[in-house]
C-alpha cells in the first residue's frame, strides 16, 4: 500500500507490477472443497518464476536437519515447517524438487501427500482454520539435482569434488528442503548439517554448537531475522574457516584450503567488517546478527550471491590475482537492499541490484577511487535506454538495465532531492521496511514523503523511459 504523501504513483511503470498482484490473488480463489475450507494455490503466479511459491499460508520458521555424504552424493533430511493459515486450508503445497518424500505429518498426525513435478501436496486429516498455526514435518532423501534453467547459470544443490554447494537465484532452496519458494514469504531458520569429519558445512546466520560422533560432524546455524528462501545456502567441503567477531557479532569467513591464506580471496573477505561499517553509515544499522563470506572454487558458480549474513563469491571475481572489494561492497549492500528489505515480486528486482551497484560507486569513492558522480557520468554515456529497469522481463532479470541503469536511477534521485533528503530516504527505507517486503510503489511513496516532492514523473522517466533523461 502507498504511505506518506497519500499520492498514488499513477505513472505507467507501476501498472505491470499491479497487474502481477492481481494475478496472484486470483490464483488463490478456488472453490471451497471441504466444509468451507479450500486448497491453497499451487503457484503465486509471479511471471518471473513460474511454478514457484504457494498460497494459503505464511511460513514463520524452518527447522532443517540434513545429512550429506559426498561419497555417494546422498542427502537425507527432516524439515519442520511452522506456518499460519491465511484462509481455511483443506490442503496446501510446498516446493521440493529431485528428492523422494518418505513421511509427512501435520501437527504430529500423519497426512496424505503427493509429490510430483516439484510440488509436494499435503492434505491434513482435518482442515486448518484461518489464522491457525500449524507445523508440518517432512522426512525426505535422495540425490539432489541442480537447476539447469537458473538465469544466473548452474544453481541449486550441486555436488563438488569435496562436498557440495547449494546456491542460486531466483531458485535454489527447493533442491534441498521443502519450502514456500518465493521471497514474499520470509521466515527464520535453524539449520543443522551433518557431514563426514574433516569437512566444513557453512550456512546462514549465527554459528551454534558443533558436535562429532561416529565419524560425522554436525554444524549448526541460526538465522533469526526473516530470510527469503533463495538467500539460504549450504557450502560443504574442505575449507579454512575463520571465526571472529565484529561489533559484538560473529564474523565467519571461509576459503578453500587450496587457496593461500594471504591470497586475494582472503584479503577481500578480511575487509568485510570495515566495508559493512562504511555502508551502515549510509544505509542505517547493519540488519543482521552475523557477518561473513565464503569463497568457492567451482567454475559453475560464475556469480556472487548475497546469501543472508554470509555472501558466497564465485572464483571469477579474483582472476586478476588482486583483491576485489567492489564485489564485497555489492553483496554486503544487499544485506540491506534485497535481504532485510526483500522483494514482494521479482519484477522489482532493481530495488536489490540498483542499490547494490550504487554501493560499489560509494565504496570506490570512499576508498580513494572514482567519485560516484564520475561513475554516474560514464555509465550514463554507456547505457542502452531502450531496456527498462523496472519490470525488465524474465530474461533480463540480471541485465545491465537492472544493475547499471538501476544505479543511475539511484544517483539521479540523489541529485534531484539533495544529499540530506537522499540519505534520509535510504535510512528510512531500511528502518521502516526492515525484515519485510516492498515494491517500487512503496519506494516512490516514501521518497516523496521524505523529500516533500512529487517524484512520479522522475521515476517513470529514469526507470522505464526509452530515451536518455535530462541530467538532474
Amino acid at each position: 500500500m502507498s504511505r506518506g504523501s497519500g499520492r498514488r504513483w499513477r505513472a505507467g511503470a507501476v501498472a505491470v507490477v499491479a497487474a502481477v498482484g492481481l494475478v496472484s490473488c486470483t490464483g488463490d480463489r478456488e472453490a471451497a472443497d471441504r466444509d468451507g475450507f479450500r486448497a491453497g494455490s499451487v503457484d503465486l503466479a509471479d511471471p518471473y518464476v513460474p511454478g514457484s511459491g504457494n498460497g494459503g499460508y505464511d511460513v514463520d520458521h524452518y527447522r532443517l536437519a540434513v545429512r550429506y555424504d559426498p561419497a555417494d552424493d546422498r542427502l537425507t533430511g527432516r524439515a519442520e515447517v511452522r506456518a499460519t493459515a491465511t484462509h481455511g486450508l483443506s490442503r496446501f503445497n510446498l516446493d521440493l524438487t529431485g528428492l523422494a518424500v518418505d513421511t509427512v505429518t501435520v501437527d504430529g498426525t500423519p497426512a496424505q501427500h503427493r509429490h510430483a513435478d516439484g510440488e509436494l501436496t499435503v492434505t491434513p486429516r482435518r482442515g486448518l482454520p484461518e489464522g491457525s498455526r500449524f507445523t508440518v514435518e517432512v522426512a525426505y532423501a535422495g540425490v539432489p539435482q541442480p537447476i539447469a534453467d537458473n538465469l544466473l547459470g548452474s544453481g541449486g544443490f550441486q555436488h563438488t569434488d569435496d562436498g557440495a554447494i547449494a546456491l542460486g537465484q531466483p531458485r535454489s532452496a527447493s533442491t534441498w528442503f521443502p519450502v514456500n519458494d518465493h521471497p514474499s514469504d520470509k521466515a527464520t531458520y535453524d539449520i543443522e548439517v551433518t557431514v563426514p569429519d574433516g569437512l566444513a558445512a557453512l550456512s546462514n546466520g549465527v554459528p551454534g554448537e558443533r558436535t562429532s560422533a561416529d565419524g560425522w560432524t554436525t554444524w549448526r546455524w541460526a538465522e533469526r531475522s526473516p530470510m527469503a528462501s533463495y538467500l539460504t545456502t549450504l557450502v560443504i567441503g574442505d575449507y579454512r574457516v575463520d571465526t571472529g567477531t565484529h561489533g559484538g557479532r560473529p564474523l565467519v569467513t571461509a576459503v578453500p584450503t587450496g587457496m593461500p591464506a594471504t591470497g586475494p580471496q582472503a584479503r577481500s573477505l578480511a575487509r568485510t567488517g570495515e566495508i559493512a561499517d562504511f555502508l551502515a553509515g549510509r544505509f542505517g544499522p547493519y540488519p543482521f546478527e552475523a557477518y561473513g563470506g565464503v569463497v568457492v572454487d567451482d567454475s559453475r558458480i560464475g556469480y556472487a550471491l548475497e546469501t543472508q549474513s554470509r555472501p558466497v563469491y564465485g572464483p571469477g571475481f579474483f582472476r586478476e590475482g588482486e583483491p576485489n572489494y567492489a564485489v564485497v561492497a555489492h553483496e554486503l549492500a544487499h544485506q540491506w537492499f534485497g535481504n532485510s528489505v526483500a522483494l514482494a515480486r521479482w519484477g522489482d528486482i532493481w530495488l536489490n541490484e540498483g542499490f547494490a551497484s550504487y554501493a560499489e560507486w560509494l565504496w570506490a569513492e570512499h576508498d580513494g577511487g572514482r567519485t560516484a558522480q564520475r561513475s554516474f557520468e560514464l555509465q550514463y554515456a554507456d547505457t542502452d535506454w531502450s531496456r527498462p529497469t523496472l519490470d525488465p522481463g524474465p530474461g533480463q532479470m540480471f541485465s545491465t538495465a537492472v544493475y547499471k541503469r538501476g544505479a543511475l536511477v539511484v544517483h539521479a534521485l540523489r541529485r534531484t532531492v539533495g544529499d540530506d533528503a537522499f540519505f534520509e530516504i535510504l535510512r528510512s527505507w531500511t528502518t521502516e521496511r526492515r525484515d519485510g517486503t516492498a515494491t517500487t510503489s512503496d519506494f516512490v511513496a516514501l521518497s516523496e514523503r521524505v523529500s516533500g516532492r512529487s517524484l512520479g514523473t522522475f521515476f517513470d522517466t529514469w526507470l522505464t523511459g526509452a530515451t536518455p533523461p535530462g541530467l538532474p
